[in-house]
């Protein structure tokens, strides 16, 4: 488990997540990842983020969003 509190919200078929999850490797494990399309929460979440909009991958660490990061911020909240 990672020292910060990661969330990674996705949906299928996204490029972008798939890069993303690609990027973090094995590492990616230790963030909590949500399905938009599944978890109206997690949909509402992100709408909150980015101005009503669904733009995913979204990426909160420790209480702040992201929107579609740089997979080296999201590796380095991950080893921490």
């Amino acid at each position: 488990m990672s020292a910060h509190d990661v969330t990674i919200y996705w949906r299928p078929g996204c490029g972008y997540c798939t890069s993303l999850r690609a990027a973090l490797g094995p590492d990616g494990s230790r963030a909590q990842w949500r399905n938009i399309w599944e978890d109206l929460e997690a949909a509402e979440v992100v709408r909150g983020i980015n101005n009503g909009n669904e733009i995913v991958p979204t990426v909160v660490i420790d209480g702040k969003g992201y929107t579609n990061p740089d997979p080296a911020l999201v590796h380095e909240a991950l080893l921490e």
